[in-house]
C-alpha cells in the first residue's frame, strides 16, 4: 500500500499532538511543584529504565536517602529531614520523571501507528520526527540541570532551568501549531492573507511570550519571588539599588542577582501586558475575522489575569498553590498565542 501523499487533514493526528500539548502541559506544572517545593534534587541518579520503579521497600527507602544525604541540599538546607519528609519530597520529582516517560511513549506508539497507516501526512512527518528530537533533548537538559545541584550547589544552576523549562515550552508550542496543521489542513489556495504588520504582531507576542517565561525561570531558580515583595516599587524603589553589584559580571548579573531578575520580569510583563492589549485593539478596528478578534480577545484576557496573579504571587512570597497557578496560566497564555499567530497566518 502506498503512501497517501495527498492526505491533507487528519483529525487522528491533531486529536494526537493536542493530548501531547496536554501531557506537555502538565509535565511543566509538576516541574513546578517540584521547584516550588525543593523536590528536585530529592532523585540523584539519572535511570531513565529502572527509575521508572520508586523504592519498594524500608531498605530502598533508605538508601535513596542515604544518597540524599550525600548532597549540599541535605547538608547546608534540611539537616535533620526525618525519612517522612524525605519520602514527600521524592514523590514529586518522581511524578515528574514519570511524566516524562509518559510523554515519550506518548509519542512514539502513536507516531507509529499513525505512520503504518498512512494517517499522518507526509509533510508533517517531519515536523513530528523535530518535535520527538527535542523531547530527546529535553530528557537530557533535565539531567544537566539537575547534575548542577549535586555537588557544589543547594540549588540547580538557574539557566539550566531555564533551558529546561525553554525546551519543554517550544515543544508544547510545536504540538499545538503542528495541530492545528494537522486539523485544518494547508491554507487554501485564492485566500486573502492577512497584512504583515499583523502576522509579524502575532508572531511578535508568542516571542514576547516565551521570552517572560525564560525570566520567569530565572525568577524561580534564584527564588527572587521570595524578595522585594512590594508592588509597584522594589523596595522603594522603582529600579532596584542592588540590580547590580560592584565586581558582577554582565551575565551574572542577568542570570544571577536576584534584584535584576525580577526586575526584568517586570518590566517584560508590563511590555506583554500593553502589547496584547494594544493587539487586540488593533484587530478589533482592523482586517480580523471573527475567529481572530475572539483569539485576541482571549488572549488579552489571558493577558491581564496573568498579570493579576504574578502581582498576587509576589504580594504573598510565592506560597505553592499561588506559584503553581502563576505558571499554569503562563502555559496558557503561550498557547493561546500560538493559536492567535497560526490562525492570523490563515486570516
Amino acid at each position: 500500500m502506498r503512501w497517501s501523499y495527498n492526505l491533507e487533514r487528519s483529525v487522528s493526528t491533531a486529536l494526537w499532538l493536542f493530548g501531547l500539548a496536554a501531557l506537555v502541559a502538565l509535565m511543566v506544572i509538576v516541574g513546578g511543584a517540584t521547584r516550588l517545593t525543593g523536590s528536585g534534587l530529592s532523585i540523584t541518579e539519572w535511570r531513565p529504565v529502572t527509575g521508572i520503579l520508586p523504592p519498594m521497600s524500608e531498605a530502598g527507602w533508605a538508601a535513596e536517602f542515604a544518597k540524599y544525604q550525600h548532597i549540599p541540599q541535605y547538608r547546608l538546607v534540611n539537616l535533620g529531614m526525618p525519612l517522612g519528609q524525605f519520602k514527600a519530597l521524592y514523590w514529586w520529582e518522581w511524578a515528574h520523571r514519570l511524566l516524562g516517560r509518559l510523554v515519550g511513549v506518548a509519542f512514539l506508539l502513536p507516531f507509529v501507528v499513525l505512520l503504518v497507516a498512512r494517517r499522518l501526512p507526509k509533510r508533517l512527518v517531519w515536523r513530528c520526527v523535530a518535535i520527538f528530537g527535542l523531547g530527546a533533548l529535553q530528557g537530557l537538559a533535565g539531567w544537566w540541570m539537575v547534575a548542577s545541584g549535586l555537588e557544589k550547589n543547594v540549588l540547580v544552576a538557574p539557566e539550566r532551568l531555564a533551558i529546561h523549562l525553554g525546551l519543554a515550552l517550544l515543544i508544547l508550542v510545536a504540538c499545538v501549531w503542528t495541530g492545528l496543521e494537522a486539523w485544518f489542513g494547508r491554507a487554501r489556495a485564492g485566500g486573502h492573507p492577512a497584512d504583515p504588520v499583523w502576522i509579524r504582531g502575532a508572531v511578535g507576542l508568542v516571542l514576547i511570550v516565551f521570552l517572560q517565561a525564560m525570566l520567569g525561570a530565572l525568577v524561580a531558580g534564584n527564588q527572587a519571588g521570595r524578595i522585594y515583595t512590594d508592588w509597584p516599587l522594589m523596595d522603594g524603589r522603582f529600579f532596584p539599588a542592588a540590580y547590580a553589584l560592584k565586581g558582577e559580571g554582565v551575565w551574572s548579573v542577568l542570570a544571577h542577582s536576584q534584584a535584576a531578575v525580577q526586575f526584568n520580569h517586570r518590566m517584560v510583563g508590563y511590555l506583554l501586558f500593553l502589547s496584547a492589549l494594544a493587539y487586540f485593539a488593533g484587530v478589533s478596528r482592523g482586517f480580523a475575522p471573527p475567529p481572530v478578534k475572539r483569539l485576541a480577545l482571549w488572549m488579552a484576557g489571558a493577558v491581564m489575569l496573568q498579570a493579576l496573579l504574578g502581582v498576587m504571587t509576589l504580594r504573598m512570597a510565592t506560597p505553592v498553590w499561588l506559584g503553581l497557578l502563576h505558571q499554569s496560566g503562563a502555559v496558557a497564555v503561550l498557547t493561546l498565542a500560538t493559536m492567535l499567530a497560526w490562525r492570523v497566518r490563515r486570516a
